[in-house]
């Protein structure tokens, strides 16, 4: 029998993402799975224990094919998901999309196999993801703007610091401050399909492609804001965050490094709560407040 069973951290961040309904949604959760293994010929394997906004679970297609099927308790999430996925379907480097069902915006993805996330990247292979990403027009899909999910991403993150540690060392001014940054980067620029959540763990290993991204939150705006946590990643001090700027930038000229830059110091806050909430503070998360303005 399937073991739908929640650890206590999986459900708390759930229930912190989701509200209390989400408590119902997953009282469903077996009748939507046997509606979706009928409708799409399943045998439901096991439970993935990741996601901030889905239940995951490896299952069998006929004949024994592995996939992965995706569940969210907010259908809007799997909708775009889908969308994002079909605009992408001819680049190698984005997990392939077999089927959506749009009324509980479920998604049926093919396996990536050994499909072990990455820990790091040389620039050089992010050059090539933010390449693989890059549509030459906008898809004619209904997505939401990077300014909205900008806006969305510093809601969350004002929940997450108010009454946590995080709220000792960033104050509400500049968490504000760096909202209105974000917003005006997001208003202007190139206009492309954004992943939204491009960062290591949503990255596989493929044997066939390399690399393969799984898991966009999309969103239409600056496709920029896709290397800010590649370009980030374990820095600790100024001049390594702009050497890497500057090798993206000459690798992919796509990439404007001013801007890529401004993301960075917009964003680094918001990086940082989560860490801070965890504690205690490293060279990273020191660096991160340093380029944020606050303490470090």
């Amino acid at each position: 029998m399937l073991d739908l069973t929640l650890d206590p951290a999986t459900e708390t961040r759930l229930v912190s993402r989701f509200g209390p309904g989400f408590h119902d949604w997953f009282a469903a959760l077996p009748a939507l799975l046997e509606r979706l293994a009928r409708r799409w010929d399943l045998e439901i394997v096991a439970a993935v224990t990741a996601g901030n906004t889905s239940r995951t679970f490896h299952v069998r297609r006929a004949g024994g094919v592995p996939a992965f099927l995706k569940l969210t308790p907010e259908p809007e999430i799997g909708i775009t998901e889908a969308s994002a996925l079909r605009a992408w379907e001819d680049s190698p480097h984005v997990v392939r999309l077999i089927d959506s069902d749009d009324t509980s915006g479920s998604l049926l993805l093919a396996a990536v196999e050994p499909g072990t996330r990455v820990d790091r990247l040389p620039i050089e292979d992010v050059a090539l993801l933010l390449r693989s990403l890059r549509l030459a027009d906008v898809p004619d899909v209904e997505l939401p703007t990077l300014r909205q999910r900008v806006d969305f991403i510093f809601d969350l993150t004002l929940g997450r610091w108010r009454g946590n540690p995080a709220e000792r060392h960033l104050d509400r001014d500049l968490l504000d401050r760096h909202r209105a940054a974000a917003l005006a980067l997001a208003s202007g620029g190139p206009a492309g399909l954004v992943h939204g959540d491009l960062h290591p763990g949503n990255v596989l290993v493929s044997h066939g492609h390399g690399f393969v991204v799984i898991d966009p939150r999309p969103s239409v705006g600056d496709p920029t804001f896709d290397g800010v946590d590649w370009v980030l990643d374990h820095v600790t001090e100024l001049h390594d965050l702009e050497e890497n700027i500057a090798r993206l930038a000459a690798l992919n000229p796509e990439v404007n490094a001013d801007r890529l830059m401004g993301w960075c110091r917009a964003t680094a806050a918001l990086i940082a709560v989560p860490r801070l909430n965890r504690g205690p503070l490293d060279r990273e998360t020191r660096f991160l407040l340093r380029l944020a303005g606050g303490e470090g």
